[in-house]
């Protein structure tokens, strides 16, 4: 029945015309899996990063710990924050991420602060999300969607954190994300997408509501647990602000208010991910612990969804890092050992070209 779900959700995703269905590729099965790819990106470069794995708990970023697409090919904005990588069921992989510049003045972007007035609408004040989509996670579709142009009747305030899930009963890939309308609170909200992941066929919808309105939730991650229930993991901007968790039967809807605490950061973090160990009943839950400096990731790991064990920071604990430093809102998948061997090989041989690498990311801009 799960390979029939797959493969029903792989055809559906694969319809061109007429309804003639396109054979695509399932994705792999976990007994299959070698190694992790965690994606993520930097302050100082607002650009795409990469690190490699294969035993989930040492990460290596490729291209020499350079980034593998510069922020500036990509983004209206020049530059990209919280990237999240998802493999679909047609076997492609999807990458969402903010269009959006913190230093976009000091870099010469833009003569203002942010794009438009912040007392009218907010920090930060972006309105796109950059859409991405490869079969080998070397040469990738590239679209910019702006939410204010697709729904002109949303005050987008602000987009940020998108992320991207298979969505089986609509038989869509669904996008969700961080909004904000004018100068409102930060909500979360839901829509799909087209097979091609260029752009929304819905309007925003509110995917949950915290209880107390005086509190922004941000930062969205849902997974799909084995019993088929939605985990929700979100960040609650109380004091400190930090991520916890909600249960639902539905992936968009129904989510039940936990009022537990899922970090073990002893200030604020951020940009929660859950991922699971191959081979094991250990799953672990990422986040971006900002109030600290250098600013790292923090780890806790759960076999119950119950309890969480903290398994400290990248190099504070069993969580390591071997070329790079300060990473900051990452989001980690399975990978095949062939499927790293692949990636890592391509940005070996990338990377003795030295900084033009950057220049000649593999996008098909626009397809």
């Amino acid at each position: 029945m799960k390979y029939l779900t797959w493969l029903m959700a792989a055809l559906l995703l694969g319809t061109t015309g007429a309804g003639q269905a396109k054979c695509r590729p399932l994705p792999p099965a976990e007994k299959k899996m070698g190694a992790y790819l965690m994606v993520y990106f930097t302050d100082p470069t607002h650009s795409l990063f990469m690190a490699t794995s294969r035993d989930g708990y040492s990460f290596t970023a490729v291209n020499g710990g350079q980034p593998v697409i510069a922020g500036d090919t990509i983004a209206e904005q020049r530059g990209i924050r919280d990237p999240h990588i998802y493999r679909g069921p047609d076997g492609a992989f999807y990458m969402a991420m903010t269009d959006l510049h913190l230093f976009g003045k000091q870099k010469g972007y833009r003569n203002t602060t942010w794009e438009r007035d912040e007392k009218a609408y907010g920090w930060g004040n972006n309105r796109g999300l950059v859409l991405l989509k490869s079969t080998d996670l070397i040469h990738w579709t590239h679209h910019e969607l702006r939410l204010d142009q697709a729904f002109p009747e949303l005050e987008v305030g602000c987009a940020w954190a998108p992320e991207t899930i298979y969505d089986a009963v609509a038989g869509k890939m669904m996008l969700y994300f961080t909004m904000r309308l004018g100068n409102g609170q930060t909500k979360l909200y839901y829509a799909y997408t087209d097979a091609a992941f260029t752009r929304l066929t819905s309007a925003p919808k509110l995917l949950f509501d915290y209880p107390d309105p005086a509190v922004q939730v941000l930062d969205a991650d849902i997974t799909q647990l084995p019993n088929g229930r939605f985990c929700l993991l979100y960040v609650a901007q109380e004091k400190p602000g930090g991520i916890k968790m909600a249960l639902s039967d539905s992936i968009h809807s129904g989510y039940r208010y936990n009022p537990a605490w899922v970090d073990a950061a002893p200030g604020a973090c951020e940009a929660p991910n859950l991922w699971k160990r191959i081979g094991e009943n250990k799953w672990v839950v990422l986040y971006d612990i900002f109030s600290i400096q250098p600013h790292n990731f923090g780890f806790v790991q759960t076999t119950d969804f119950s309890t969480f064990q903290d398994l400290g920071r990248f190099n504070e604990g069993v969580m390591k890092t071997t070329n790079f430093t300060s990473p900051k809102h990452g989001a980690i998948i399975q990978l095949t050992a062939k499927e790293a061997d692949r990636l890592e090989s391509y940005w070996q041989r990338k990377s003795s070209v030295g900084k033009k690498t950057l220049r000649k990311s593999p996008l098909k801009t626009g397809q």
